[in-house]
């Protein structure tokens, strides 16, 4: 029997539908009352155990989520997970359309309504690319650095993304390692405030506003120390190395307040760091107090079994778990093992619970509870992608990271006008290798060429012959590249082209996937025939600029002997070829400094500026000539070109070094002060660099360390006093106590250009 159809009076329909307001209403301001982790404790309250658990998940996109949903198989399984709350994160889902699609699967169709996180490797740039992270920190202006992750946030969260898997804070000193272009280059001291600026950059002022996304520092801790150079290797490291080295551009990214770390593919000391408790319970959330949430790498629970330390996911999960590890991406692991590793007492519900609070906390941080649709606005993502707000900031940082190498002659900056110029190279007119790697939203072959910046200055004739391709083909983002050692076709067009030009540009380099994950090299020249292009075209014409694009230092002997003009551009993103083109005719005063030492020999790998003593660094006296001492046999142990090392079309005189007094006690400063005066006819900018030396200490210290910096802008005949502070927190360093420390003892203090700079004056700390 079938009940009869009951229809309420119209007043009552009124009467429910104004208390469901108020009530609502209530509800809401109730919860604008509380505080987060008042809000986070009735959420988790309120959630079984798998919900706890699924909230742990990260999944990649796995349908096209503007269509209809999956009818079968592993994406059908994943969609119901997302529909009944299992999923925490998904990652790769961009554009405001197709983000709101899986947030609107997430949010009404799961019993609690908790909001994903959506996670985009913005690296360097969303759809319009800036220069890699190499390159901007070749800048040394922290400044425009943050400006540049603060438009690269703008542009994401207006395509739904509110979370960036960067900074890349990994020092590293083997240029062989692929995933150099990621970070901000060998030194700890510089890599500290890069990382600390970006991660300002992306997340703002104001985590919730729609502009800013999550932060996300990595890889914790030592990726960057792969042995040979060769990424995903082992990592074997000493104490002294992490704590002095590694550890200090992750604990400046905290204190900056990075809502996010991820862990490490590596293994360190025999632990791969995804398992490692020690570094991510007890250091990072520990002793540094970090409240935010660890997410591991790409699949790195599951390879816990590659490396041969879990013995299955089930024991990786455990593993994971008891380590530290809160969110697992695209292993599955923690969906399918948590539960039974809990009933069976091997992680504990605390460990679960805790996790949960990090992740759900950062959730309410970004505002995702308040409005989970804020990042998924059409009209805003067509107005601010590419926008000129965003492409000025990509040409400025752009400018501000190029590097002039070598400048004899004043062959730099070129005429205007009544020159022809000959335009020779494979990465000449290339519009897709400037964009580099990590450039996922951005579109193939969308960057500024060289040929078309240069075609703007119509007052000289320009002459474009591509010498000899590059590569053989376009490659997708997880192929090798293909180099052409086959086809030199191009090359005496390229010669003719040469022999009648007033000078010769020549833009040779590294293909734009070349660099990055994956990416190692075991050679460091130039790739393919471009070597034999650049004699050949030399022996024509000598009248050369090198204008170098690639994502790490390369072995650049022949070419620093031989030519005139050596400008290192890296990959300088959409702006490219605007950028590199002022450079070139001198409407922009090229200011960069290396944040990576350029190597004479790949056999010198490891290299870097901040290296030890040793007990025989030198043959002295009667052993003069004696092979005794810490050397190679067949090649100098300095680079070719230093740490902080950068020329400029002006010149700087640096006046000699004063201190305030000799000696520092405990609560007071010393100030060491120079003049810079700018004694060349343009005005100019100068990275101003102050190095410190530890004569001796508990533990053996590096022969110098940069402990800060200043960039100074002057105009011709203009001098500045700069003023640097040294206190004894600026002389600590990780000691044989296992502590950070300063010792008494006798330093000494160099200011100059780069790291080779000999001005220097001691003092002593009592």
């Amino acid at each position: 029997m079938v009940a009869p159809y009951f229809f309420p009076p119209k007043g009552l329909y009124l009467f429910l539908f104004f208390s469901f307001l108020l009530s609502c209403d209530g509800t809401d301001q109730k919860q604008a009352e509380l505080s987060i982790p008042q809000r986070v404790n009735e959420l988790m309250a309120k959630m079984t155990l798998k919900e706890k658990i699924g909230q742990m998940n990260q999944y990649n996109g796995f349908w096209n989520v503007t269509g209809p949903s999956p009818k079968d198989g592993n994406a059908k399984e994943k969609y119901d997970h997302l529909a009944k709350g299992l999923v925490g994160s998904m990652l790769n889902v961009r554009g405001a359309r197709e983000v709101r699609a899986v947030q609107e699967v997430a949010v009404n169709q799961s019993r609690l309504g908790i909001p994903l996180i959506i996670g985009f490797d913005l690296i360097h740039g969303y759809q319009t690319i800036s220069p890699i992270p190499l390159a901007e920190s070749a800048s040394w202006d922290l400044e425009a650095i943050q400006s540049s992750a603060a438009l690269g946030a703008k542009e994401a969260s207006a395509a739904g993304i509110n979370w960036t898997f960067a900074p890349m804070v990994d020092i590293t000193r083997d240029a062989r390692w692929g995933r150099v272009m990621e970070g901000a280059g060998e030194d700890p001291y510089l890599g500290g405030v890069v990382a600390a600026a970006r991660v300002k950059g992306f997340q703002g002022n104001d985590l919730s506003s729609p502009n800013s996304v999550a932060a996300c520092a990595k890889h914790f801790a030592a990726y960057g120390f792969a042995e040979s150079g060769r990424d995903y290797n082992t990592v074997d490291i000493g104490e002294n190395t992490l704590h002095n080295v590694v550890l200090p551009p992750f604990k400046a990214a905290a204190d900056a307040g990075v809502r996010t770390f991820m862990n490490a593919f590596n293994e360190l000391n025999g632990i791969p760091a995804t398992a490692d408790k020690i570094l991510q319970r007890d250091i990072l959330k520990g002793e540094w107090g970090f409240d935010g949430f660890i997410v591991s790498d790409w699949g790195s629970l599951k390879e816990l079994v590659d490396h041969g330390y879990a013995r299955d996911k089930n024991h990786a999960g455990e593993l994971g778990l008891n380590g530290g590890s809160d969110m697992d991406m695209e292993s599955y692991i923690y969906l399918t093992e948590l539960q039974s590793l809990l009933k069976d007492g091997l992680v504990t519900m605390s460990q679960i619970d805790d996790a949960v609070r990090r992740i759900l906390t950062v959730k309410y941080e970004l505002g995702l509870f308040d409005d989970p649709f804020r990042y998924c606005d059409t009209i805003r993502e067509k107005e601010i992608t590419g926008s000129p707000e965003i492409r000025a900031g990509a040409l400025d940082m752009a400018k501000k990271s190029i590097v002039l190498l070598k400048n004899d002659d004043a062959v730099l900056p070129l005429k205007k006008e009544g020159q022809t110029v000959a335009l020779i190279g494979p990465l000449a007119a290339d519009k897709n290798s400037p964009l580099g790697n990590w450039r996922i939203a951005g579109e193939n072959s969308s960057a500024i060429s060289v040929l078309e910046g240069m075609l703007k200055y119509d007052g000289n004739t320009i002459i474009h012959e591509q010498g000899v391709k590059l590569v053989n083909a376009i490659p997708a983002f997880h192929q090798e590249v293909d180099i052409n050692t086959t086809d030199k076709g191009g090359m005496k067009a390229a010669k003719n082209a040469a022999k009648n030009a007033d000078v010769v540009v020549m833009v040779l380099g590294e293909y734009g996937f070349q660099s990055g994950e994956g990416r190692s090299r075991s050679k460091l020249d130039l790739p393919g025939f471009q070597q034999e292009l650049l004699e050949e075209v030399y022996s024509v014409n000598k009248n050369i600029v090198l204008v170098l694009m690639n994502g790490r230092p390369l072995v650049l002997n022949w070419a620093d002997e031989h030519l005139p003009a050596i400008v290192e551009a890296w990959h300088l993103g959409t702006e490219s070829g605007n950028a590199i083109t002022e450079v070139l005719y001198g409407d922009y005063n090229p200011s960069g400094k290396l944040p990576m030492s350029f190597p004479r020999s790949v056999g010198q790998m490891p290299l870097y500026y901040n290296y030890k003593n040793t007990g025989r660094p030198g043959a002295k006296g009667a052993d003069a000539g004696s092979v005794f001492w810490s050397h190679y046999g067949d090649e100098k142990n300095t680079p070719l070109y230093p740490f902080g090392y950068g020329l400029s079309y002006t010149e700087f005189e640096y006046s000699d070094i004063t201190l305030s007094k000799s000696e520092l006690d405990n609560g007071t400063k010393i100030e060491a002060s120079v003049t810079l005066t700018n004694i060349g006819k343009v005005k100019g900018k100068e990275v101003v660099q102050m190095y410190i030396k530890d004569h001796y200490a508990s533990v053996t210290r590096p022969v110098r360390e940069l402990k800060d910096f200043e960039l100074v802008e002057l105009e011709p005949g203009e001098s500045k006093q700069i003023i640097f502070e040294i206190t004894p927190e600026t002389l600590q360093f990780y000691s044989a106590n296992k502590k950070w420390e300063s010792e008494p003892g006798t330093f000494s203090l160099f200011i100059g250009t780069n790291s080779n700079t000999i001005r220097s004056i001691d003092f002593k700390l009592k």
